[in-house]
């Protein structure tokens, strides 16, 4: 069945459509085209949202997947842990478009989490180590204060806290949604049976 797909929905390779999407939206959008609203939920099963930064969209063949990093032991850290599942929203008002995708979480190799750890900013690499994400904090000065100390015992090059890291999504859905006149929106729902299947059946939706 023809689905209709042309223009920037088509393509045979999601995320080489979401990779096109995403450099689009970095030339219209002010800050952070690549932030996500990830959804995960924990054994309790009540789900929380977040933005998040999407770091990479991964593609090689089957094993396409899209990739960001966090604190291990922050909540959604937590609930990756119990449940290692999430979904994610990526919106763009400015070209009236969306991305949404869920599926199984792993986490990234070692290797590659201390190179993408190497190429953050100074301040952030020492920020992974102060911050106790998701946890109380007495004060700004407190943070602060254990941001200087890790400085100092960090001066140059501090190393990938071991509580930091990257997890890969790798997608059973994926949907892509742009703006239409009137409400009548375009939608395309990308589907496979398992998170390694290189076939993907694609269905338009009704907006």
């Amino acid at each position: 069945m023809d689905d209709g797909r042309t223009g920037f929905f088509a393509g045979d390779d999601p995320f080489d459509i979401a990779r096109a999407w995403l450099a689009e939206a970095a030339e219209t959008e002010l800050n952070d085209p690549n932030a996500i609203a990830l959804a995960t939920a924990g054994a309790d099963g009540f789900p929380n949202v977040r933005m998040v930064l999407l770091k990479e969209v991964e593609s090689a063949g089957a094993a396409g997947a899209f990739v960001f990093y966090t604190n291990f032991e922050s909540v959604k850290g937590r609930e990756l842990t119990e449940n290692p599942r999430a979904a994610f929203t990526m919106h763009w008002k400015s070209l009236g478009r969306q991305i949404r995708a869920r599926g199984p979480v792993e986490l990234v190799e070692a290797e590659r989490a201390d190179a993408y750890y190497e190429s953050r900013a100074y301040q952030s690499r020492i920020g992974a180590w102060a911050s106790k994400q998701s946890r109380p904090l007495s004060s700004r000065g407190a943070l602060m204060a254990e941001a200087a100390k890790t400085a100092a015992r960090y001066p140059m090059r501090p190393p990938r806290p071991p509580h930091w890291g990257g997890y890969r999504i790798r997608p059973l859905e994926i949907e892509f949604w742009a703006d239409g006149e009137f409400r009548l929106h375009d939608r395309f729902r990308w589907t496979r049976e398992s998170a390694l299947a290189a076939r993907w059946s694609v269905a338009r939706l009704n907006p």
